[in-house]
């Protein structure tokens, strides 16, 4: 059954998921990419955390490569969740699978309050 406590969310899945730049302009899409950023908001807004979600963290030859003009204008994906102030484990540099609903917004595309699951941490010296 679809609402079965502790059942897999993301079963019948692909392994990883497709990345940021295969995501279809709308509809269900899960991803698999890395957090380039986080933003939060002021206590004096509306509470949401936003995220910023790469295919690659640009620090070896994979960003070499996407510097020289070969990145998609959709190259990153805007992740928010309303009502939030914070979400646990969502930090610069983990990389996550999503699960959720494309759209655009402000000129990106975007998923509002997705599933996700941590799959790697950076691990900080």
């Amino acid at each position: 059954m679809a609402d079965t406590p502790g059942r897999n969310e993301f079963a019948g899945q692909p392994p990883l998921g497709e990345g940021v730049r295969d995501l279809p302009m709308r509809g269900r899409a899960v991803c698999t990419g890395y957090i380039e950023s986080v933003t939060h908001q002021p206590p004096s807004e509306q509470p949401f955390f936003s995220a910023v979600v790469v295919d690659a963290l640009e620090h070896g030859s994979e960003s070499s490569l996407m510097s020289k003009g070969s990145r998609r204008p959709f190259d990153r994906l805007r992740v928010i969740w309303l009502g939030r102030t914070r979400v646990p484990g969502i930090e610069a540099g983990v990389r996550l699978r999503l699960n959720g609903m494309v759209t655009q917004f402000d000129g990106l595309p975007a998923m509002f309050n997705p599933r996700y699951e941590i799959l790697s941490r950076q691990e900080h010296l």
